[in-house]
């Protein structure tokens, strides 16, 4: 390799001479960045005609025990599995919030829960206008981007809509709450409303919301095979009310399952593994598309979930739920928590990267990163500049196993009351502002169960120092309209006219008891 394309992207990355960036940094921090460099050159020059596209598949709510290679005995995912084995897996990818609209600001922005304009899970928080995300900064380099399903940054008429963060097309929902149903009476594409044939709200209707999401998603790609593209499929399966059509290939994965048969067996129990099972298929579907384009590839394919897993369908026979505790199958040991809480199970996520000649078959990693860190490594990929002031770093070095891969010295949540530091292998953690920190070793006590603290005084008060000095106070985006008339039309959307399920009952406290 020259040094002509060396210089050439150390001047696109880093605009000023290389004589002030080696005065500026440390020797160490110049060798990694130029082993980054050579590392992007290596990666995008061999693909002389077009940069690679990129394929961002989130599935809502998808814990990271619930995939059938992590050993699952219930839930069937055949094509997950397969792209496992013929990609990465990562072990230690975590949420950069414990819930839905922080954590995709997170990814979308590139900033931890400290500095993110989004922190609040309800009310349809927006993005500040003109807040860089990753579609609008390969947007900047000649990509087509395209969104399909769960948006969560902003409502309508508000500074956070995608179509105004450097999304070409945007089909889905803008708000969480509208997200609920699959039957909602419309969808939205670019702030306007799309009808859904036979469709009032609630849990039942003639179309589907997921299946024209996933078939705008797949024309998109159709659509765009001649140029580079990012198709971000924030898809809303399994999350939501638990409804999937009885006809759907999925169910066919079941057929001769006892337990799918079982009478006394909820069906909500048996439509969330069959909806599992259809995200499956969904990733089927792409790779499926992409051979037959003849892109696979020139493309990057990622897989996820957004957030911690919960104990879900819990009974006296399941007391943590029916599909097993928050868990790793593999090895029996349960998480802490769940969604909602900054613990581990509420920041574990399945991770896992496919692209065919660049990322090897067969890797696990047990590389500590988060959300935040998506940005700077499709920056790194493309030749794209992220900006300036965002926290994650890039594991492109990892994913294509070249070049030095920058670790995080520390890494920072925040939702609610609720306060967390990572350094490496210890995690601490305040659940409210009036309880005290805890400290965790997480190589030995993966379960959070032993505070470490009172023997690591100093490194606690290094990582609360860390934790004081990384929360900014939050600077959200603004509705345009005082009303929103719109937005709350969308969150209202979820039952439409139909009329919620009743919810049971809780018993009344007796005294004393």
């Amino acid at each position: 390799m020259s040094a002509a394309p060396v210089e050439f992207l150390i001047h696109l990355f880093f605009p000023f001479s290389r004589q002030g960036l080696v005065g500026s940094l440390p020797a160490m921090r110049f060798r990694f960045i130029l082993a980054t460099v050579v590392l992007v050159v290596s990666v995008i020059t061999t693909q002389a005609v077009r940069k690679p596209n990129i394929v961002y598949i989130m599935s809502d709510e998808l814990a990271y025990y619930e995939l059938s290679h992590m050993g699952n005995p219930y839930i069937k995912t055949p094509n997950i599995d397969r792209f496992a084995a013929e990609g990465i897996r990562f072990t230690s990818a975590l949420a950069g919030a414990p819930v839905c609209a922080p954590l995709r600001c997170n990814l979308m922005t590139g900033k931890h829960a400290g500095h993110a304009s989004v922190r609040a899970n309800g009310g349809g928080t927006p993005l500040r206008a003109g807040e860089p995300t990753i579609a609008s900064m390969l947007k900047g380099i000649g990509y087509a981007t395209g969104g399909f399903g769960k948006w969560g940054c902003g409502g309508r008429d508000s500074t956070g809509v995608p179509e105004q963060h450097g999304f070409d097309v945007f089909y889905g929902y803008y708000d969480q709450v509208h997200a609920h149903s699959f039957y909602p009476p419309y969808l939205i594409r670019n702030s306007e409303e799309v009808k859904l044939d036979g469709n009032i709200g609630g849990r039942s209707g003639k179309t589907y919301s997921h299946y024209p999401i996933m078939e705008e998603g797949l024309k998109f790609i159709r659509t765009n095979k001649d140029k580079p593209f990012f198709c971000y499929f924030p898809i809303t399966p399994p999350h939501g009310m638990y409804d999937i059509p009885k006809d759907d290939p999925a169910w066919e994965l079941y057929k001769g399952e006892k337990w799918i048969n079982d009478p006394g067996i909820a069906q909500d129990v048996k439509n969330y593994a069959a909806m599992v099972s259809m995200v499956d298929y969904n990733v089927g579907q792409v790779l499926d598309l992409l051979r037959e384009l003849k892109l696979e590839d020139d493309t990057i394919v990622f897989f996820t979930g957004d957030n911690g897993g919960q104990d879900r369908f819990r009974s006296g026979k399941h007391p943590r739920g029916f599909f097993g505790p928050n868990v790793n199958p593999r090895t029996g040991v349960e998480f802490r928590g769940g969604k909602g809480n900054l613990y581990e199970g509420g920041l574990r996520i399945p991770y896992l990267v496919r692209w065919p000649g660049k990322i090897k078959a067969g890797q696990v990693s047990d590389l500590i990163f988060y959300q935040p860190d998506v940005m700077p490594t499709l920056a790194a990929l493309t030749g794209a500049k992220a900006p300036r002031d965002i926290d994650g770093l890039s594991f492109l070095p990892t994913m294509v196993g070249a070049g030095e891969q920058e670790k995080h010295k520390m890494l920072y949540w925040e939702f609610g009351s609720q306060t967390a530091v990572r350094k490496g292998r210890w995690k601490a953690i305040q659940t409210s502002k009036n309880r005290p920190w805890a400290l965790y070793d997480l190589d030995r006590d993966i379960s959070e169960t032993t505070d470490q603290s009172a023997k690591h005084p100093e490194l606690l008060a290094e990582m609360k120092r860390f934790a004081a000095a990384s929360h900014e106070p939050v600077r959200t985006g603004v509705f345009l309209d005082a009303k929103r008339k719109r937005h709350e039309k969308d969150r209202l959307a979820k039952w439409g006219t139909s009329r919620p399920q009743p919810r049971a009952k809780r018993p009344r406290k007796q005294p004393g008891k």
